[in-house]
């Protein structure tokens, strides 16, 4: 027990950071609740376990944005912002993005069927 606590106190000291794709990673997707909040503007709030930092997360909801982008017919969407939380082992995302038919304009834009197929093959599902 006192070695667990030891390599958990140094694991998060400086220098001795293991890089993300070295981190154990055993997600298990929760699920995706889709609200419309305005015309194009849409939030998907997603639920997770095992996540490895906030940007699991944020590619859960960026997959959730994307098939809804697609199932409606539309090619793109714009990254708005994503909030996350974590509490006992749950993550929660917030993700809102905007949905078009055209390239947004923004530095975070995706395109929809692109997104669906990296999500498809890595894993993470979609709505």
């Amino acid at each position: 027990m006192t070695l667990a606590l030891a390599g958990g106190v140094l694991a998060g000291c400086e220098g001795n950071d293991v890089p993300r794709a070295e981190l154990p990673f055993t997600p298990t997707y929760n699920g995706i609740e889709t609200r419309l909040l305005d015309g194009d503007l849409v939030s998907f709030i997603v639920e997770m376990e095992g996540a490895r930092d906030n940007q699991d997360v944020a590619d859960y909801g960026k997959c959730a944005a994307a098939q809804y982008a697609v199932i409606r017919g539309y090619g793109f969407a714009r990254h708005v912002r994503t909030n996350v939380n974590e509490e006992g082992g749950i993550w929660r995302g917030d993700a809102v993005y905007t949905i078009s038919n055209a390239l947004p304009d923004g530095l975070i834009t995706i395109d929809a069927e692109v997104v669906v197929a990296d999500c498809k093959e890595t894993g993470i599902p979609t709505v």
